[in-house]
């Protein structure tokens, strides 16, 4: 870790292991020089604009109480109101929800979105509750954090554990504590709620454009290059869909569960019935197991981590053997697995760019909601590929113009955007 480091951290972080903030900080620190007299403001992206802990007591099926440890954390609101998932995860931390609501704003800005960056999350392993516990979990959480959140404030949508029926709840309770229904103050909403076609795919439809703008200007073809995912969910399994429908080949996919692997492509259609049926990708038919090592050594045209952070660190980085890395998951890439990874020429679309998909698609959803007129799924996927081109370009042209790599770039041209906001705005009072 970098010697200023300690300095900039707030109290309530451990210096010696300041976690995902800490990946965060670096990333802030590699783009400083490039921000020309707009670095006078840079302190303002090191500290979030505001931190909410709150407890969520909460009555069990079995009649016992128990507390669980609830966050939601704004980073920066300049271009703005808030926009970021809620997670519902046992390792869930301050740290990890600080990195990820200002990799937000870091999203938002960087996709030209009116947004800044926020998150939220949990503490709580899902799967040890029933669906009745869940919704009071959700439903007390809401309230917890209602005062800071809202369709012009902060607007929370799902992530990592959370899907759109966590979505309804959160909308319902802060709907009834208003008086009135309001549809946006959430996204990622069932249709029936005002939610918008295209929304669940988003995410990996967006890494799936991300990945063939930056094969196109490296010049692979996709179809029948060699694809391996790690995640296979909403992300990893829809981008998974349309590179196999591209005729790309699916060679790998990594989950909970398992590693499966087929030289020869997987049958991704018939590997979701499997994952359906069974709850994952492991024991697949017509494929073999792999160990981890053996997953990210593979060669191939195209990887993608699309499950947690912190995937790829620096006792990986070295077996990684692809030519273009795209980010799925939030912060799958440390920084000196980043530097390891470049080194050997591997483009790395970063997930600042590479996962905007559903922040953009929920952006659709929010204007949808504040004009009571919903757009067809074809009008929205066309949108959301026009805009993840524009993206992809406009990072990319900055690369070449600064000789930098794709996540510095892509950190220029955000946190431009959001502190000359900050800077024209001026400080209040």
């Amino acid at each position: 870790m970098s010697e200023p480091l300690p300095q900039v951290l707030p109290s309530y972080l451990d210096p010696a292991h300041p976690g995902p903030w800490g990946i965060y900080l670096e990333q802030v620190d590699r783009v400083t020089p490039y921000l020309g007299s707009l670095a006078r403001w840079v302190e303002t992206l090191k500290r979030p604009k505001r931190i909410l802990i709150v407890d969520v007591p909460v009555e069990l099926d079995d009649g016992s109480v128990a507390h669980f440890e609830g966050y939601r954390v704004q980073h920066n609101t300049s271009r703005g109101p808030g926009k970021g998932g809620v997670r519902y995860h046992q390792d869930v931390t301050l740290s990890e929800v600080m990195a990820l609501s200002a990799w937000m704003s870091v999203k938002s800005a960087a996709v030209n979105l009116p947004f800044g960056g926020a998150k939220g999350g949990i503490r709580i392993d899902p799967r040890k509750h029933s669906l009745g516990e869940l919704e009071r979990i959700t439903r007390r959480y809401t309230s917890e954090i209602h005062d800071i959140i809202g369709p012009n404030k902060d607007i929370p949508a799902p992530d990592v554990n959370t899907n759109g029926q966590i979505m309804a709840w959160m909308m319902d309770t802060y709907s009834m504590n208003e008086g009135a229904t309001t549809t946006g103050v959430v996204t990622g909403k069932p249709i029936a709620l005002g939610g918008s076609l295209g929304r669940v795919e988003a995410t990996g439809r967006g890494v799936y454009v991300a990945a063939c703008e930056a094969a196109r200007e490296s010049g692979i073809d996709i179809k029948g290059a060699r694809i391996a995912i790690q995640g296979f969910g909403n992300v990893g399994g829809t981008a998974a869909r349309l590179f196999h429908e591209a005729g790309a080949k699916v060679i790998a996919v990594y989950d909970h569960t398992g590693i499966i692997h087929n030289a020869r492509g997987l049958n991704v259609l018939a590997l979701f019935d499997h994952v359906r049926e069974s709850g994952g990708v492991g024991g697949a038919p017509d494929s073999e197991t792999l160990t981890p090592q053996e997953f990210w050594s593979l060669e191939t045209e195209i990887l993608i981590p699309a499950a947690l952070e912190g995937q790829i660190t620096h006792d990986n980085a070295d077996l990684i053997h692809t030519r273009i890395l795209v980010e799925g998951a939030n912060g799958p890439t440390t920084p000196e697995a980043d530097d390891i990874i470049s080194a050997k020429g591997t483009i790395i679309v970063p997930d600042v760019v590479a996962n905007a998909g559903g922040v953009t698609v929920s952006y659709f959803e929010w204007v949808q909601d504040f004009s009571s007129f919903f757009w067809t799924e074809q009008e929205i996927n066309h949108r959301l590929e026009a805009m993840m081109r524009a993206a992809y370009a406009a990072v990319s042209g900055v690369a070449r113009q600064h000789g930098v790599s794709l996540r510095t770039a892509s950190f220029i041209v955000a946190c431009t955007r959001i502190l000359e906001a900050r800077q024209v705005r001026g400080l209040y009072p």
